[in-house]
């Protein structure tokens, strides 16, 4: 079928009053671009449909979780069939009974401009555009995936192309969540009984509700599947879909990567109130995990339910430890084990194994969303950074390496290309003190017995057996029988050990190993070669340098003194990292510059939460936005779960702040409220966001501006350098008045700047609308949104700092003027905000009113 012949097929145009659709009105090839709008459509489960005007029809895709306007957001979309362009002008009710029932607003809409031909984007399965719209705007891609043999949906990857229009520090989902036509929320609609609805039925009088509202099936908690479905048995077990190992992890837009756990692999099956855990190859191990672990799952939001995971203990650095799980089990003491899930096989009667794995990790997010951040029970979050960068970040960390997955793979049985697992591993020097001949001939070499130097005595390290040729093997076999020893270099218990060929401890070998176990020997190690230039009695441990290393000269300059520096007791791995590398600021210089803002910084940013803009490897590196704990989080940095079960991040103290410099966090990006009163915000912000090409003195104007207004409605208001483009207006408020209400406020004020004076300011996001205008956005005033901090450094060359200052100041200073590397020098501002709390107002109580 083609054009609307597959759309008017799914309808009964006799029960509704959808649009049939007019005659095409323009082919194809003669169209490029049109509208678009993006429907939220509140039918079985909450989802987006993102429609693209083309060859008189709307193209139309499901996006199950909503666009995002993150990069790093991969959000799968599953192509449907095209709809009337009527379609796209529609808000209302589909009554109950009638396919796709259920309430729909016009989440946003505007203008689709396609790179290229359309057509035959679409052919090629990879689309280009860009989109302006009252909240979606910039460049934008839709790239097909593979198809699957036996697969019936078209799935697609919507991603934000990471340009000026791009957000990693607000969920736009959240922070703007109505209609751009009507400002209803979707259940506002689907209660509103004088609202349209696309049925044949009369409206109902006012208070009546539409005939049909009330479902007439039962659904299940979670999967909203209709009882009346045949549901489909829950297996017993599936065998595992296994990783294969490879020397570096898979690159593209196709694959997202998760922590490889170092603990037991272990499938959760849940039917009947009961819980039975089986290990990877079928055994029933329930009874091993005594309460803990099953009782999590007992308490989940389903009947029926087959997760794939892995149960680990995590030591207290939040890294998981095979040896601790392995002592935990044996024993008897599995009290504080985790389960990380990861893969959603079976829900409520639903197969869930031919679905894509990014559909399948979005239904189990769903259904884990209540459990506790420290819960027994977690769900093991994916990234979507290169996956190099990502084993770098793990092996770092101390974790054992990084699993790779295909977006759209199908859940597939036994070890296949569709998981892909690379280990991280570590290289140093150790001295060979002894031999394993081969068990099947004691001519050759089995393994080498290996150690280092501490404290005067040659410990050992333990023995690696892989990593040879027959022929090298044969080699170090002759050499070492040369140097052969009557007695053990090793003291105690290791030097009584039995069919060992001991030789004088001369030789030196590379070895890459994976980590060291809890008793000191080597994981995963393998024989790289011998190290000719090292002398063996040179040979020790190698640790990472604490943090006195030396600095770079260009950064040690602008540093304060090291009097001013704040203890703390987390310790930074590589401080001599440079993290801006254009002026050699370092991982250390960061630290150093923080600990002498802390007491002017800390009022602004403990116990609020927080968002983090990391770049372990420099800003010229892969840059990437954290919202919620991964492994390896430092204890310093708090966790707690709001009113919906998200989890926000928080800190309370310089260690918690450390923390994140040790994470490589480059920003620190805010909530406008405290933990303690997450719920009612106590400032406004009004970040002025100029157009390129706007001179500065307009900027600053528009900044006096704010503060006029401000000042006329009974408000003080504050003034911070964004460290960016613009400034940043601040108003303090008295935690009283809700999200919606600040947020209605802040919304209503850009409005009224852009109305008085349109040539100049814009409240509008869109490319297109700022031209030449100043942009007041509001936005940062949503629940969920966030705001640079006070002091936080910047991720652009010269390390700038968004820096509180006084309005007197103003006329003198660039947005990017402070800069980390001269602050606590002589450009500090103590006095700027002081007084910033007690001048706070209520939102209806103003200056004026009280």
């Amino acid at each position: 079928m083609a054009n609307l012949d597959l759309y008017r097929s799914k309808r009964d145009f006799s029960r509704t009053r959808e649009p049939k659709g007019a005659a095409k009105r323009r082919s194809r090839a003669e169209q490029a671009g049109g509208a678009f709008v993006v429907h939220k459509h509140a039918a079985r489960r909450l989802h987006y449909d993102l429609r693209l005007e083309h060859g008189g029809v709307l193209w139309s895709w499901a996006v199950t979780r909503g666009p995002s306007l993150d990069p790093a957001e991969k959000r799968l979309a599953v192509h449907v069939e095209d709809h009337p362009l009527e379609y796209g002008g529609f808000e209302g009710t589909i009554p109950e009974g009638e396919y796709g029932a259920g309430s729909v607003i016009i989440w946003d809409e505007g203008k689709w401009i396609p790179e290229g031909n359309p057509a035959g984007g679409m052919e090629k399965g990879h689309l280009a555009f860009t989109l302006e719209g009252h909240k979606l705007g910039g460049r934008w891609k839709l790239v097909r995936l593979k198809s699957r043999r036996g697969e019936k949906r078209d799935n697609w990857l919507l991603i934000k192309v990471d340009d000026d229009f791009a957000r990693d520090d607000e969920d736009i989902l959240k922070t703007a969540p109505d209609s751009v036509v009507s400002g209803k929320s979707v259940e506002e609609v689907g209660d509103d009984p004088a609202g349209d609805v696309w049925s044949t039925d009369e409206k109902p009088a006012k208070g009546r509700k539409p005939r049909g509202t009330k479902s007439s099936t039962a659904r299940s908690k979670v999967s909203g599947r209709p009882a009346k479905i045949e549901a489909e048995p829950l297996p017993r077990f599936v065998e595992p879909c296994l990783a294969t190992l490879e020397d570096k992890p898979p690159a593209g837009e196709h694959w997202l990567h998760e922590v490889k756990f170092d603990g037991y692999r272990l499938q959760a099956r849940i039917s009947g109130g009961k819980v039975r855990l089986h290990t990877r190859t079928g055994l029933d191990w329930t009874d091993r995990f005594r309460d803990q672990i099953a009782a999590a799952f007992a308490a989940l939001p389903c009947d029926t339910a087959l997760i794939d995971g892995e149960v680990v203990a995590l030591g207290k650095d939040g890294i998981s430890s095979f040896s601790a799980l392995q002592a935990a089990l044996s024993d008897g003491e599995a009290t504080d084990l985790v389960f990380y899930a990861f893969d959603l096989l079976h829900l409520d009667g639903e197969d869930l194994r031919a679905e894509p794995l990014l559909a399948r990790k979005e239904r189990l997010e769903e259904l884990l969303q209540a459990t506790k951040p420290d819960a027994a029970l977690r769900y093991s979050e994916h990234f979507v950074e290169p996956g190099q960068t990502m084993l770098r970040h793990a092996c770092r960390m101390g974790l054992e390496g990084v699993i790779s997955k295909r977006v759209d793979a199908p859940y597939r049985s036994g070890r296949g290309r569709d998981w892909i697992k690379s280990k991280c591993t570590q290289r140093q020097e150790f001295v060979i003190a002894g031999y394993v001949p081969c068990k099947a001939s004691r001519n050759q070499l089995g393994s080498l017995v290996l150690g280092y130097h501490e404290g005067g005595e040659l410990k050992p390290a333990g023995r690696v057996g892989t990593g040879f040729t027959r022929k090298s093997a044969a080699n170090l076999k002759r050499r070492l029988d040369a140097i052969a020893a009557e007695t053990a270099p090793f003291e105690g218990a290791a030097g009584r050990e039995r069919g060992i060929v001991w030789v004088k401890p001369e030789l030196v070998a590379e070895i890459a190993f994976g980590s060291w176990t809890a008793s000191k020997t080597l994981r995963h190690s393998a024989f790289l070669g011998l190290r000719e230039d090292k002398p063996a009695d040179e040979v020790i441990e190698e640790k990472p340098v604490k943090a006195a290393a030396s600095r770079t000269r260009s950064a040690a300059k602008l540093m304060p003194p090291r009097a001013s520096r704040r203890e703390t007791t987390v310790t930074l791995s590589n401080p001599d990292k440079p993290l801006w590398p254009d002026i050699g600021f370092t991982k250390q210089n960061l630290l150093d510059y923080y600990a002498s803002v802390w007491e002017r910084m800390a009022p602004f940013v403990v116990e609020r939460p927080l968002s983090l803009l990391r770049a372990p490897d420099g800003i010229g590196g892969q840059v990437f936005f954290q919202k919620h704990a991964g492994a390896g989080l430092h204890k310093s940095v708090s966790r707690m779960k709001d009113k919906d079960g998200e989890e926000l991040l928080f800190i309370r103290d310089f260690d918690g702040l450390a923390a994140l410099v040790q994470l490589g966090t480059v920003e620190i990006h805010l909530w406008n409220a405290k933990v303690d009163a997450v719920e009612t915000p106590d400032q406004v912000i009004f970040d002025l966001d100029p157009d390129k090409g706007v001179p500065m003195e307009r900027v600053r104007a528009a900044a006096l501006t704010v503060r006029a207004r401000l000042d006329e409605l009974g408000f003080a208001s504050f003034l911070k350098t964004s460290g960016g483009k613009g400034f940043h207006v601040v108003m303090p408020l008295k935690p009283k008045a809700g999200w919606d209400e600040i947020k209605a406020f802040a919304r209503g004020f850009a409005k009224a700047m852009e109305q008085a004076q349109p040539k100049l300011y814009t409240a509008t996001l869109s490319k297109q609308a700022r031209k030449g205008r100043i942009f007041v956005d509001y936005l940062r005033n949503g629940r969920g949104a966030t705001a640079i901090a006070p002091y936080s450094t910047r991720a652009r060359p010269g390390a700038p700092v968004a820096m509180p200052v006084a309005w007197a100041r103003l006329g003198q200073l660039a947005p990017d003027a402070f800069k980390a590397g001269t602050i606590g020098a002589g450009e500090s501002e103590d006095e700027a905000w002081r007084g910033f709390f007690e001048l706070a107002r209520t939102l209806t109580g103003r200056r004026d009113a009280e």
